[in-house]
């Protein structure tokens, strides 16, 4: 599976963002987003900010799960208590989406299903995980509100979280 993560500031403006791929069953860590539609990940993640503010509202948690999808494309979101949006595009591999077709496929990887209970809970762990170190990342004395990251430990702290959770 290919995940895109971003952190998207009070003004809907990108904070950070990071491409991954899955770790488990096998991965190799490396996104596989089609190189044609690369591009389009920012454009689905910042469409799909307006059901998030449309559902934070409605519920009290910080986890929204999966709320949005594109063709093949799943956005997840976790808020934060300043309003400072972590999405996650994952987009599980083309031999999954056709396994799971199919009733008797294995069902035992979080890739082959993205709206599983295990790989919801896999996501929500990635992104508290995400969220303690983003904690540790704005008590610095030189982090202004809405400024991109540009921390190579916070960079290297997502990435290993990624390679943990999924």
């Amino acid at each position: 599976m290919s995940y895109y993560f971003v952190i998207v500031g009070t003004q809907d403006n990108p904070l950070f963002e990071h491409e991954f791929g899955t770790s488990k069953a096998g991965g190799d860590g490396q996104a596989r987003f089609l190189e044609q539609a690369r591009h389009m990940n920012q454009f689905i993640v910042h469409s799909s900010l307006d059901i998030v503010e449309e559902v934070q509202w409605g519920t009290g948690q910080m986890y929204l799960k999966c709320i949005d999808r594109f063709f093949n494309n799943y956005v997840s979101c976790f808020l934060t208590g300043g309003n400072v949006k972590f999405m996650l595009l994952h987009q599980p591999p083309s031999s999954a989406v056709s396994s799971s077709a199919n009733p008797r496929a294995s069902t035992s990887t979080i890739a082959t299903n993205p709206t599983s209970p295990q790989t919801e809970e896999a996501v929500r762990s990635f992104m508290l995980e995400v969220y303690e170190s983003w904690v540790k990342a704005i008590m610095s004395p030189f982090y202004h509100v809405n400024m991109e990251v540009r921390s190579p430990i916070f960079r290297q702290r997502v990435a290993a979280a990624g390679r943990k959770y999924l």
